[in-house]
């Protein structure tokens, strides 16, 4: 297992695991990737036994850097919230 996985290795597993080209096999990830992104742009996307992702707008503050203390302001911006399912914390704690 990977620990840090990324499109290309989602669809190299995809492509082994069904026997799709690659190239369908990437077409699936990204047509799925399109689909949830549109989803979440609509509010809230619930995936069954997974969790659900949801659409959280942050509003303009103060950072500052740590090394220096200079402050600056951080722009309000768009960010995902994840809620992971009971069943899926249930099947991550049932393998310990």
């Amino acid at each position: 297992m990977l620990k840090n996985i990324n499109k290309g290795n989602i669809i190299k597993a995809l492509s082994v695991k069904t026997g799709f080209s690659a190239n369908f096999s990437k077409k699936l990830i990204e047509d799925l990737i399109q689909i949830i992104i549109q989803n979440i742009k609509a509010d809230e996307l619930i995936l069954k036994n997974l969790g659900s992702f949801k659409l959280i707008q942050k509003n303009e503050r103060v950072g500052r850097n740590p090394k220096t203390k200079e402050e600056f302001s951080i722009s309000p911006r768009k960010s995902i919230s994840f809620t992971p399912s009971k069943i899926l914390i249930e099947k991550l704690n049932k393998d310990k």
